[in-house]
């Protein structure tokens, strides 16, 4: 059986997204793509080794703010943002089942490569969905910061990688709020001038 991983992208101050976060602006307010600069364009190359490790996983547990902008209920088919199916088109990067937590049911939304499961009874649930679905493979927490931190509350992830980005936010949703004393040994750490990546496991 493969092990829980956690990938974030996050400022020097901690934050993983600023606060307001919408359809207009995904990450939230001055944050403009500055935390996952690193990933696209000119910069993927230099970062490919952690960018394949992110998409390796076996299968992914997401929070609803990171699969959409959609809150409370999901709307009807013909209201407003009622044929949402994520941020990424018709072909997600992830090609592997993904369980996103909510409070609200859904029906499974199958897109191209990937398949997203709405899961409504907690992160425990969805993990052991998640690890049904990976098989012998590594299931990824995906984010965001709220689930990230849901997860490092349960006992859950096994290895943390944390992308930290040279910029302050100053708000916004902050990783490790309200998660108790962790004890990270230090695994792996590569710094370019676009993020400093650091690979710890969580010790028990």
């Amino acid at each position: 059986m493969g092990i829980v991983t956690a990938d974030i992208a996050l400022s020097l101050d901690g934050y993983a997204a600023g606060p307001n976060q919408s359809l207009d602006k995904p990450m939230g307010e001055g944050v403009d793509g500055r935390l996952h600069t690193w990933m696209f364009a000119e910069y993927a190359d230099r970062h490919a080794e952690e960018i394949d490790a992110i998409t390796a996983a076996g299968a992914y547990v997401m929070g609803r703010k990171m699969f959409g902008p959609v809150r409370d209920e999901w709307p009807a088919p013909d209201a407003p943002l009622g044929d949402w199916t994520g941020w990424w088109g018709d072909e997600p990067p992830y090609h592997a089942p993904v369980f996103v937590l909510t409070h609200y049911a859904r029906e499974p939304l199958k897109l191209t490569g990937t398949t997203f499961w709405f899961v409504t009874d907690g992160i425990h649930s969805a993990l052991d969905q998640a690890r049904a679905a990976a098989g012998d493979a590594d299931v990824a927490i995906a984010g965001g910061a709220e689930t990230l931190n849901q997860a490092l509350w349960a006992g859950v992830v096994d290895e943390l990688r944390l992308h930290v980005v040279p910029i302050t936010l100053g708000a916004g949703e902050r990783v490790f709020d309200r998660v108790p004393a962790l004890e990270l040994e230090l695994l792996r750490e590569r710094v370019t001038p676009e993020v400093a990546h650091l690979t710890y496991r969580v010790r028990r």
